[in-house]
């Protein structure tokens, strides 16, 4: 991963983000994770708007969401992203804890790449989120940008 590429974490649980954020630095990504705590935040991160006005628009390798969060859920995020002609190709993984087939079929419906419910046990969480880490942000290839 190129050292201007980046990952989008969307998530409102601070312990999920620190376990995201150890397994990631173990394979060398954590640095370059932005993470931000709710929907209204990852649409205005992604759009340079509010607190990240004028921020440069640069495009995630890849979105990772949570669906239950205050203020805009992941399913609504993940609605406006596959909208955007910009993010339409943007790998998003759902990483939740919504088991619920409604939520299930409704992302894949709107285009998310891959839907992982969290493990309750913090070592297989921590698997987890690593596993996401090493396809999505070093193994998946994307078309070039330009």
């Amino acid at each position: 991963m190129n050292r201007s590429e980046h990952i989008l974490l969307v998530e409102d649980n601070p312990m999920d983000v620190i376990l995201i954020h150890e397994a990631f630095s173990g394979i060398k990504l954590a640095d370059r994770v932005i993470s931000v705590d709710d929907g209204v935040e990852a649409l205005d991160y992604l759009y340079s708007k509010g607190q990240y006005d004028g921020r440069h628009s640069d495009i995630p390798v890849f979105i990772l969401l949570d669906i239950k969060m205050p203020r805009i859920d992941g399913i609504e995020v993940l609605r406006a992203i596959r909208e955007d002609p910009r993010f339409k190709i943007v790998p998003v993984v759902m990483f939740t804890s919504s088991r619920e087939e409604c939520d299930i079929q409704k992302c894949y419906e709107l285009g998310v790449n891959a839907y992982v419910v969290k493990p309750v046990n913090s070592k297989e969480f921590f698997d987890a989120a690593k596993h996401i880490g090493l396809f999505w942000g070093l193994l998946n290839e994307l078309p070039n940008k330009g």
